[in-house]
């Protein structure tokens, strides 16, 4: 019972959810600059003539008052009806079914580059002198401080103009995923391994840790068998937050290594003011993070059953 109605509130939270982010989306985008029906024509190039404008309003509901769009918008949302896309002419589903595998790949991959970095931080911290703990937490508060953007363009001139190693942009190879996967998971390495350091530290000084000390068990086993459970913890509370963070910063990722996705196709739609698109893209990711987080929480109540109790 206690099950069901965990489910049960996790439904109804998401339905919740997904509504407030349809209704921003809706003013969201009319709040853009420009007439959508030029987008649907083909953009302000196209030189649609008035009439064709016209048309292209009363066919796409855009002549009618707000309200009604809004209600005609949400009814269908609820048949799963997302449209066709005004700039590709193909449906929306369709178009992010062919550029979501990418993107989370992308995901993934950094997700699980950025776990890695923030333990081998941690383990260093752990034997690290005060001088060598304070540099390191000085670099951790720069790489979770750091944008996209610019470690994006940083790495860029490092490793691919300077030494040659990697590509610039993605190539559909290995080699063509590492910059865009570092670009992602070193900010998020550093915002993890601050809160996985704090936690660790406590835990290690902890009676349990203390105990196990006495009891004749090494400095690295008690980090591994008692310190690095409760210590990921915290961080892996965070872990739906980060994994969404992951697909936000997709958006700019993408577009700096020319790498197809589902964050460059959103910033393309919100440049042509490709509605049906926007919408459908920012509604998929909204329920990408709903059921990241659920599945989150379950984990946590699997390792920490009497945490999640209380």
């Amino acid at each position: 019972m206690k099950m069901l109605a965990w489910l049960g509130r996790k439904v109804g939270g998401a339905l919740v959810v997904l509504w407030l982010v349809a209704t921003a989306i809706f003013i969201g985008v009319r709040l853009i600059p420009g007439d959508p029906a030029e987008a649907i024509m083909g953009g302000p190039g196209s030189q649609a003539s008035a009439e064709a404008l016209a048309a292209a309003r009363s066919e796409y509901g855009l002549d009618l008052p707000p309200l009604t769009q809004y209600v005609m918008f949400l009814a269908k949302l609820i048949r799963l009806d997302f449209g066709t896309s005004y700039a590709l002419k193909d449906p929306v589903l369709q178009v992010i079914a062919e550029v979501l595998p990418p993107t989370i790949t992308l995901a993934l991959i950094s997700l699980a580059a950025a776990w890695l970095l923030s333990l081998i931080f941690a383990m260093l911290a752990m034997r690290a002198t005060r001088v060598g703990q304070w540099v390191g937490n000085a670099v951790e508060i720069i790489a979770a401080a750091v944008p996209h953007f610019w470690l994006g363009a940083v790495l860029i001139m490092l490793f691919s103009s300077m030494l040659g190693w990697f590509p610039a942009v993605d190539n559909g190879t290995g080699a063509g995923l590492v910059l865009p996967v570092l670009t992602l998971a070193l900010p998020l390495a550093g915002f993890l391994t601050q809160l996985m350091r704090d936690s660790l530290s406590t835990a290690l000084g902890s009676q349990f840790a203390l105990a196990a000390r006495t009891r004749g068990e090494s400095r690295l086993t008690v980090f591994w068998r008692h310190g690095l459970r409760h210590a990921a913890l915290p961080a892996l509370g965070l872990t739906g937050w980060a994994f969404s963070s992951l697909l936000s910063g997709a958006v700019v990722v993408e577009a700096i290594f020319a790498r197809p996705g589902l964050g460059r196709s959103l910033l393309s739609a919100v440049l042509s003011r490709d509605i049906p698109m926007v919408t459908g893209i920012a509604l998929f990711s909204a329920l990408v993070y709903i059921v990241v987080m659920a599945l989150t929480e379950a984990l946590e109540r699997l390792i920490n059953p009497a945490g999640a109790e209380s």
